[in-house]
């Protein structure tokens, strides 16, 4: 991937285009932003810096394709991609910041580490030639410059365009003046990592009545108990996931399995959906949850007529 000289800011449209050739859509755009690089060079010298810079931005470029998002141009140790949803763009921006601190930040601990800031903002753009201008763009690009490392940011107006599910993974962190505006905007942090997304989930009860049933889960040879000690697990294709799924189909985070007064409830948080069955039962959950009972399984990504192998069982014990 050959970075492209930055001649103009990404926002400005050229006022040699003609009106009526452009084409305006709604889009989210995403701007990820490898924190740290001047250090990077610093330490490491111009050539090893900037092929790490590169193995960086073609590891993001293979999560934005495989969230089908479009890259439209990286400048430096920037990346620019746009997305179809606000939705698609979120689940895109989680996916750069686990996959970054699995394949890179963990294999390379210490001052040379990488991290990104993202920053994201759906609304009306201009399309012309391959590139993206407008407002939106502006609005985005601002997220991006408030983000900090391993941040992701975006605006309220974008994080009201998610499901619940997605938008009871936010918080508002500012109320801050962005360029172009006449009024200021309201910022929200967009929270990937499991044990700040643990916090924010007040519904989860902290302890278990007696009388609740105990839940275990069962993959290949790993078993885990949902008790009084333990009140939720995470299942998912991530290395750092409680259950860690070998499957292709699955998100890195894919579903929760929580505890809440008494009951348990199944959430998926995944591209591609989870695939329930209860006793001959079947169920499809996106961006949804619902509750479990009695004994079945569960497969993440792969309907159960694929007749899928890397499968969850679940059982209750009175």
């Amino acid at each position: 991937m050959r970075p492209l000289r930055r001649t103009k800011s990404f926002h400005q449209v050229d006022s040699r285009i003609p009106f009526m050739a452009l084409k305006t859509s709604n889009l989210a755009i995403l701007f990820a932003d490898i924190s740290g690089s001047t250090h990077l060079y610093e330490v490491l010298g111009d050539e090893a810096a900037r092929a790490k810079v590169a193995e960086c931005l073609e590891l993001l470029t293979g999560v934005i394709e495989r969230h089908a998002g479009t890259v439209i141009k990286t400048i430096g140790d920037e990346i620019m991609c746009t997305f179809p949803s606000a939705e698609t763009a979120a689940s895109a921006a989680c996916d750069m910041q686990e996959t970054l601190h699995e394949e890179i930040s963990e294999q390379t601990p210490g001052p040379t580490a990488l991290a990104i800031r993202v920053g994201m903002h759906f609304g009306q753009a201009i399309l012309e030639a391959g590139d993206v201008f407008g407002d939106a763009v502006n609005v985005a690009a601002r997220m991006a410059s408030m983000a900090k490392a391993g941040q992701i940011i975006a605006s309220q107006s974008t994080i009201d365009e998610l499901s619940k599910l997605l938008q009871a993974n936010t918080r508002l962190i500012d109320r801050a003046p962005v360029k172009g505006k006449k009024e200021s905007m309201d910022i929200c942090e967009i929270l990937w990592q499991q044990d700040d997304v643990t916090r924010m989930s007040t519904a989860v009860a902290t302890t278990m009545p007696d009388n609740v049933a105990r839940m275990r889960l069962d993959y290949h040879k790993l078993s885990i108990a949902l008790n009084a000690e333990r009140t939720q697990v995470v299942i998912g294709r991530s290395k750092t996931a409680d259950i860690p799924v070998d499957e292709v189909l699955a998100s890195r985070l894919h579903v929760r399995i929580e505890q809440r007064r008494g009951k348990f409830f199944i959430i998926d948080q995944s591209t591609n959906g989870t695939y329930v069955k209860i006793d001959n039962t079947e169920a499809f959950l996106r961006r949804e949850e619902m509750p479990l009972s009695g004994t079945g399984v569960i497969s993440l990504g792969r309907p159960f007529i694929e007749n899928p192998t890397e499968i969850v069982h679940f059982s209750f014990d009175s």
